[in-house]
């Protein structure tokens, strides 16, 4: 698995995102990944869509920390979210409730 595949995922994020389920959100989460799989992203929702970038963000409401491999099991639904915080191999720092609310904009991810 070359890192371009948390690239692809990451990309084809904003088809995935449920506007409806964001209602008036403004949000922006950053993922800082590392090992093979490794990088930064930062998802932004804002008037009802998504947009994502590469790099990191100044002021993200949310940072998600944690191995790339972990991200794209978590994200791709093979891997428990909750399970991967409580081993110690997700760090979340910044406003938790948003960080619970991110699955259920991207109801499709699978």
């Amino acid at each position: 698995m070359g890192p371009s595949l948390v690239k692809e995922f990451f990309r084809t994020l904003p088809s995935k995102f449920d506007a409806e389920a964001a209602e008036d959100l403004t949000a922006v989460y950053q993922f800082d990944l590392s090992g093979p799989q490794g990088g930064q992203y930062h998802v932004e929702i804002k008037d009802g869509a998504c947009s994502v970038r590469e790099g990191t963000h100044p002021e993200p409401h949310v940072t998600f920390s944690m191995s790339g491999d972990d991200c794209l099991a978590v994200l791709s639904g093979g891997l428990d979210g909750p399970s991967v915080f409580l081993s110690g191999r997700l760090q979340i720092s910044g406003d938790f409730g948003m960080a619970m609310q991110l699955r259920a904009l991207f109801p499709t991810v699978q």
